[in-house]
């Protein structure tokens, strides 16, 4: 039927059709929206989600849920302006201290769910408050930036080193260093999920995880192993935002959620996946950058875009859930 042939081309091509409609109506509209610079802005701008959304979409590979990826985010960048500014610690603890701190909200996340049994989004939810409570008693609810007043009266001793804001504002061969790292996680990730066994055992674990049991498949370090991968690329997030902006803001990563989980469900769409995939993943980011960036272009006020960021994520969901339900039927 034609309604059937409809909806399988939407759930196959839709979010590409609709990312090549958006580029099309915003460059005829505004005539620099396709400039290069344009597009190295929009390319670095969802750097940043990307690699949050590629940690949900591990949990979400497992057939769990990390909601406490924004704050791991929102950790991990002051965690990372702090050795800088207050400890004026060298590059190499400033970059693994916070991935160090990613793995352990991982690990924490994957102890409540796998051994204690919560629910995933109700761990994660908990696990999120509190790692959101910790960073703001850590900071004492303020930002950390060069030269800040400490609250003794004297000014912090270290600086932002210029090595590592290279990493968020840099350049390589003309190309901004996060979009290289953005782009050789993608393919690094992706070849990890479709070419090695832990990747296959990842998606057998989430398609069934009684099956993967049976299977001789260990389900509970395959979780375990998910929610760590989740928790370290929450944290390259949070220190390429701090690399990117030059300071520590709290509550850099409240944002993120919402536009990371929007990106990995845009990407169940893409040629037709039907489960979490990096690659769709990257291209559900890539649709939501390019509507913020063409509408910021049409100077759209700011707090409107979460009406846009919803409808995106709405009308993702509805694709992939209606598609879903007619298979099952």
């Amino acid at each position: 039927m034609l309604k059937d042939k409809l909806l399988d081309y939407s759930y196959k091509y839709g979010a590409l059709v609709i990312i090549a409609a958006v580029f099309i109506v915003f460059s005829i509209v505004n005539e620099y929206f396709l400039s290069y610079d344009n597009i190295t802005d929009i390319l670095r701008s969802i750097s940043i989600v990307t690699f949050v959304a590629i940690g949900v979409t591990f949990s979400q590979i497992v057939d769990g849920f990390d909601l406490s990826v924004g704050s791991t985010v929102s950790l991990t960048t002051v965690v990372a302006a702090a050795m800088m500014v207050w400890y004026e610690l060298p590059l190499a603890f400033v970059l693994v201290a916070p991935l160090l701190i990613g793995a352990v909200i991982g690990l924490l996340n994957a102890l409540l769910i796998v051994k204690v049994r919560i629910p995933d989004l109700l761990a994660t939810l908990a696990v999120m408050y509190i790692i959101g409570g910790v960073h703001k008693t850590y900071t004492k609810g303020f930002s950390i930036y060069n030269n800040m007043q400490m609250q003794d009266g004297t000014k912090a001793p270290g600086q932002f080193l210029e090595s590592f804001k290279w990493i968020g504002q840099g350049k390589l061969l003309g190309i901004p260093v996060p979009v290289v790292l953005m782009l050789l996680a993608v393919i690094l990730v992706h070849v990890f999920l479709t070419y090695t066994r832990w990747g296959r055992q990842m998606y057998v674990t989430g398609g069934n995880r009684e099956a993967a049991r049976l299977s001789g498949i260990s389900v509970n370090r395959v979780r375990t192993f998910a929610y760590v991968l989740s928790g370290i690329f929450a944290a390259i997030g949070g220190v390429l935002f701090a690399a990117r902006v030059g300071s520590g803001q709290i509550d850099a990563g409240s944002p993120l959620l919402m536009e990371a989980v929007a990106a990995v469900f845009v990407g169940y769409s893409v040629l037709g996946a039907g489960k979490p995939n990096v690659i769709g993943t990257f291209f559900g980011a890539v649709l939501i950058g390019v509507l913020l960036n063409g509408l910021t272009m049409l100077n759209m006020p700011y707090y409107a875009y979460d009406i846009v960021k919803g409808t995106v994520l709405v009308l993702a969901l509805s694709i992939t859930f209606i598609h879903l339900n007619r298979r099952r039927a």
